[in-house]
């Protein structure tokens, strides 16, 4: 059996060199032994986001957020994947919350803003 650790390291490996697709194999697996890591959860949601999954992306880090409500990313990833589902009027509260949190990230607020616009 794999270790949880060594499925989310072969994963991120995948995740950095742009194999996105390839990277939800490992980092399935792991979530699937430890599925309160939101590490492991948050890496699963990039990698089917930038594979063009957004409903599972969306799924994984609105997993992430109910887990740590502070996490201005997890939250900005959140509202890009509804966001892309067209699902603005509902990407506005978590693409506001990562703004006020991190408001050193203007991509935060151009999204929040762009959110807010197509509403």
């Amino acid at each position: 059996m794999d270790d949880v650790y060594d499925l989310y390291q072969r994963g991120m490996a995948l995740l950095e060199d742009g194999h996105f697709h390839q990277a939800t194999v490992p980092l399935q697996k792991a979530r699937d032994l430890d599925p309160e890591k939101t590490s492991i959860r948050e890496a699963l949601g990039r990698a089917y986001y930038r594979s063009g999954n957004y409903e599972p992306a969306r799924a994984e880090f609105e997993a992430v957020v109910d887990r740590a409500p502070t996490n201005d990313y997890a939250l900005f990833c959140l509202g890009r994947s509804l966001m892309q589902l067209g699902r603005n009027r509902e990407a506005r509260k978590p693409l506001t919350l990562a703004a006020n949190m991190n408001p050193r990230r203007r991509d935060y607020a151009i999204y929040r803003d762009r959110a807010r616009n197509a509403a």
